[in-house]
């Protein structure tokens, strides 16, 4: 079974740091992304990797500002966030899809990733 759980997620002012968690289990080799949801918007892609190793993605909106890492040790992925802005408030969301190294070499929609976990809410004040 796999499960995805979230964790980190908090109030910041505009200008600090937050790093979210998402321990895995059940599930190895994967593509992994994070996406996050605004209130009255749809759920978009922030970042995305491949577990075994490869190119990583951002949305342009947090690019230079956030970075994706994993521990495969901890079979953890992050999303470490720098220079928040109030426009970064949203439930952020870890998902994951097994997959060959190939198919996490392009950017994934929401579509593309059948496990998510049940989110973490990130809220910066200005």
């Amino acid at each position: 079974q796999v499960q995805l759980v979230e964790s980190g997620g908090g109030s910041v002012q505009a200008g600090g740091s937050l790093r979210l968690s998402c321990a895995a289990s059940g599930i190895t080799r994967n593509c992994m992304a994070w996406f996050r949801q605004a209130p009255g918007k749809e759920r978009g892609g922030v970042a995305q990797l491949y577990t075994g190793g490869g190119r990583t993605f951002y949305a342009d909106s947090v690019k230079g500002r956030f970075t994706i890492s994993q521990d495969n040790a901890k079979n953890t992925l992050y999303l470490q966030m720098g220079s928040l802005k109030p426009e970064d408030t949203a439930m952020y969301y870890c998902a994951a899809a097994s997959s060959a190294p190939w198919w996490c070499s392009v950017v994934r929609g929401e579509a593309d990733f059948g496990y998510w976990g049940q989110g973490t809410q990130v809220t910066v004040s200005s």
